[in-house]
């Protein structure tokens, strides 16, 4: 499935793990605005007092009205907050000066008792605990990404500064690498920004501008647009190995350079069709925050069809190339020395770890799934996701026979892609 969800979903519980709700980000800043709005309504409705009073305000957290001094006022936990039908009897305290000033602690921060307004320590326990348990998914998927993204580079590097490792075949690995690198980086990228927003406190004004400000925003959604185009990318290019490797074991003469030109239009190309109306649906109907979360699921649907169909579509494939190997195998028509068959072999470990695992959870969706399923498919696509890149550099270029041969002979080899 689309690894942005996956990410926004770990990231939106983690820093609000210490809340016993998974209200996302969004949610949260929409009901505090609406909550401030409604305050400053109400406070500009009101006559004015001409005696001395602490001035009613908004603070931040609550709404305040004007207050005698030396009293304390109580207010009713505001309604922003993700919990509030377990504290909706509760109130917050603040206190009134004598000098007619909201009463403030020595570091200048507002004074104001919350301790009806906090959830029980049952439900802080239960929820730091599943906080750990997405922070474990963070440190691994973060790992995975890191390590995955520097054997890449090094894997892109090999092929593209040895000429004799120039092919179609290899060519085809090297734009699958180039997707991977890029899924990586952008995952990477966006978690960073995410990891700083969604980490805010509205506790006053202050953060609230950082929350607001166009240019980190506009920075944060671009991040999330290469990230979904990066994600979309690597599916087709996997699918186009997936293609190749069909072709190349079921069409008699099958001209690899002929199909190179739509291997691309496929791999970088089809991706632009389904994120560019993304893009235009967001910007028009959702343009809030860093695009990661959609209220609206028809949304996520532009990107995440393209992804089930690759996923469906190579595992037809996988199972197409099974058969044909098997039948080849039977007939003797096929030799294990065969440059097809080293072929076949390598790539069918990569399918069969990429092909098959998406199709378990492919139709179950992130958002509906709950409990200990939720958290297996997050376990599960994110481990297997986020070590993906290396596995394929291993198989494609570190296990690679022409690479190796090319290594160990330093070069002398006159014809290495004898497939082209």
């Amino acid at each position: 499935m689309c690894w942005v969800f996956l990410h926004s979903v770990v990231l939106v519980l983690l820093f609000f793990c210490q809340r016993p709700s998974a209200q996302s980000t969004n949610d949260l800043y929409n009901s505090w605005k609406k909550y401030e709005s409604e305050c400053q309504q109400n406070m500009s409705q009101g006559p004015t007092s001409t005696d001395l009073v602490c001035n009613r305000t908004f603070d931040g957290y609550a709404c305040w009205p004007d207050a005698l001094p030396n009293t304390t006022v109580r207010v009713s936990c505001p309604r922003f907050l993700p919990w509030i039908e377990k504290v909706q009897n509760g109130y917050v305290y603040k206190r009134c000066g004598p000098d007619g000033q909201w009463i403030s602690m020595p570091n200048g921060n507002v004074e104001r008792n919350v301790t009806e307004c906090e959830v029980n320590m049952d439900d802080l326990r239960a929820q730091d605990q599943f906080g750990e348990t997405y922070r474990s998914f963070m440190v691994m998927y973060t790992a995975g990404y890191s390590v995955s993204l520097g054997t890449l580079v090094i894997a892109l590097s090999i092929l593209a500064g040895f000429s004799k490792l120039r092919c179609t075949r290899n060519c085809i690995h090297m734009n699958l690498f180039a997707s991977f690198i890029l899924k990586c980086a952008s995952v990477l990228v966006i978690d960073g920004a995410l990891k700083t927003r969604y980490n805010q406190v509205f506790d006053d004004d202050y953060s609230v501008q950082l929350w607001l400000n166009s240019d980190a925003l506009a920075w944060c959604r671009a991040a999330s647009v290469f990230m979904q185009y990066g994600i979309i990318a690597n599916y087709c290019w996997l699918l186009v190995e997936g293609l190749y490797l069909h072709n190349l074991l079921s069409i008699a003469g099958f001209s690899e350079k002929s199909y190179f030109t739509l291997y691309v239009c496929i791999g970088w190309g089809a991706p632009v069709l389904f994120v560019v109306p993304w893009v235009v649906v967001k910007y028009i109907y959702e343009n809030t925050q860093c695009w990661t979360i959609h209220e609206y699921m028809g949304f996520w649907w532009i990107l995440r069809t393209p992804v089930l169909l690759s996923i469906m579509i190579n595992f037809v494939i996988f199972v197409r190339i099974i058969r044909i190997l098997v039948s080849k195998l039977w007939a003797h028509e096929m030799r294990y020395t065969d440059s097809k068959s080293r072929l076949a072999k390598s790539t069918l470990i990569l399918f069969s770890l990429l092909g098959t695992h998406e199709v378990i959870f492919a139709f179950i969706l992130e958002e509906l799934a709950q409990g200990t399923m939720r958290q297996v498919k997050l376990f599960f696509d994110l481990a297997v996701g986020s070590f993906q890149g290396m596995l394929v550099a291993i198989l494609y270029c570190f296990m690679n026979k022409e690479f190796q041969i090319y290594s160990g002979n330093f070069g002398w080899v006159t014809e290495i892609c004898w497939l082209d």
